[in-house]
């Protein structure tokens, strides 16, 4: 089913610098993940999947990559007529110290008139750096059906971390009475997900008034929920259930893909039902040679292993010299073991190699190691 009364964004500018030397060239949603994807695919197909015609992907840093990755819109099907997937670097140009985009309300602001375009009765506004599925047709009817000016996505956390996120007080019909950016004593662990339907008239009229204040922070969270509250509109919480992973450092990309190693993974890359769909990289098929060792392994096309991996996952291209060991680790497209040398809970970026006999990380610290940088080994 078509929703042609709602048009998505997805806020797919952030640094993401925790990710250290992985988004020093590549945008934060243009991260390789789970062996052929990239981190953009999830909301992307989503989107597609929801029956949404029309997205924009708003990018900002380091973001070559991906607006040529995401520009073509044909990878998940939203290429046809009356559909497309539209990149939107920001118009304003800004001082060389200053982000261009000033908040996630300031990037749709600057993209008023092409939402005018297309005259939608709803907004769906999405962050392009989670790994989730969601059907965000649910979600629009769920939104109608209360007849709420705007509905955001929650998921129950840990009540130990809900200080970490942004919290939705409730009522018994899910009504949203109070909202708490990362509150030191939280009262719900109902986390907001940053994903938002809006009634686009009264969002519209929002950004304008938000646009022309100067103590804005031009920040969804921070002004444009709190003013929706205190006009007393009517704010759902829509409870998601299922996998969604916020893969915004080297530890939680780890584990996200490591994730995938459990058969009970809510995730199912496989599911035909809800596809994934990701750009097709022509490769050759995976060699596994007489004498390699696999047990627990999740390994892409065009991996070549010659020697031992363990509870692993090896994306496209990744090679395994003979008697190499790669345990509990993820080894990006086209990373390189050679031959004796040992991989241990770490993350090796793309084509990175580790030389010779060279021992990388270890089963006993506390974090992921990443090697971002070649590691020599024995000449």
């Amino acid at each position: 089913m078509k929703q042609n009364n709602m048009l998505a964004m997805i806020l797919a500018g952030g640094r993401g610098t925790r990710l250290h030397e992985l988004t020093k060239k590549v945008a934060k949603p243009a991260v390789s993940y789970g062996g052929k994807y990239r981190i953009i695919d999830f909301p992307l197909s989503n989107c597609a999947n929801s029956g949404i015609d029309v997205v924009g992907v708003l990018t900002q840093y380091e973001s070559i990559l991906l607006n040529s990755y995401v520009a073509a819109g044909r990878r998940w099907g939203l290429d046809a007529k009356d559909s497309g997937v539209y990149v939107l670097p920001p118009r304003e140009k800004a001082d060389a110290n200053l982000d261009v985009y000033r908040g996630t309300a300031d990037a749709i602001s600057q993209n008023i008139d092409f939402i005018d375009t297309y005259s939608p009765e709803y907004l769906l506004i999405l962050s392009g750096d989670h790994i989730y599925k969601m059907n965000y047709a649910k979600m629009l009817a769920y939104h109608k059906e209360n007849n709420a000016d705007a509905t955001i996505a929650v998921i129950e956390v840990p009540m130990k971390e809900a200080s970490r996120f942004g919290i939705m007080n409730t009522n018994d019909a899910g009504r949203i009475v109070e909202f708490e950016e990362k509150p030191e004593k939280p009262k719900s662990n109902l986390a907001s997900m940053g994903i938002y339907i809006f009634d686009w008239k009264l969002l519209r009229k929002l950004l304008l008034a938000d646009m022309k204040d100067p103590d804005s922070n031009h920040d969804f969270g921070k002004d444009i929920i709190p003013t929706l509250l205190n006009e007393g509109k009517n704010l759902y919480a829509y409870k998601y259930k299922g996998y969604w992973k916020d893969v915004g450092t080297i530890d939680s990309l780890w584990e996200a893909n490591m994730d995938l190693l459990d058969k009970n993974n809510e995730l199912d890359l496989n599911d035909p039902t809800w596809k994934i769909y990701t750009e097709d990289v022509t490769s050759l098929p995976q060699y596994i040679g007489e004498n390699a060792s696999i047990e627990k392994a999740f390994i892409t096309q065009g991996c070549l292993i010659d020697g031992e991996v363990k509870n692993s996952v090896l994306f496209t291209g990744a090679k395994v010299g003979t008697g190499a060991k790669v345990i509990d680790s993820v080894l990006m497209p086209g990373a390189e073991v050679a031959d004796g040398a040992v991989v241990q809970r770490a993350l090796v970026a793309d084509n990175i190699k580790i030389g010779k006999n060279a021992v990388v990380g270890s089963a006993d610290s506390e974090h992921i190691e990443l090697v971002a940088k070649r590691v020599k080994g024995e000449e």
